[in-house]
């Protein structure tokens, strides 16, 4: 069980860091039109991890992996997100408005933040 549990913690590092390279690769003026300087955090639920990263003009930057909360409590832009959810959106299995729709994926952020993402994607 803790070897499956690994694996999985693995495959949402793997996903996220692909995120992280798909948006260093969007053009930088159009990552300043929509994206604030925000901290954002990953909660996945069912692995108890919270990757977190600082989002602006350069991307996704920093992101790092931790066993706690804390700093998803502390993150302007907070995702929870199942593991299975998080590699289907990512493998492109899962459309984001869909998961967002069906509760599959929960974001708290302000209204502001909410725009200019939603814009983004």
């Amino acid at each position: 069980m803790a070897a499956d549990r690994e694996g999985k913690v693995a495959d949402c590092d793997k996903a996220l860091r692909s995120l992280v390279d798909l948006l260093a690769r969007v053009p930088s003026e159009v990552r300043s039109r929509y994206v604030l300087d925000r901290t954002v955090s990953c909660r996945v639920l069912d692995l108890g991890m919270t990757w977190s990263a600082r989002l602006g003009d350069e991307g996704l930057v920093d992101l790092h992996c931790e066993d706690t909360s804390d700093d998803a409590a502390k993150a302007q832009v907070r995702v929870s997100v199942a593991s299975d959810d998080l590699l289907a959106l990512v493998d492109g299995r899962q459309s984001i408005p869909s998961a967002l729709a069906t509760g599959k994926v929960r974001v708290q952020a302000s209204p502001l933040d909410m725009l200019r993402l939603t814009s983004l994607i």
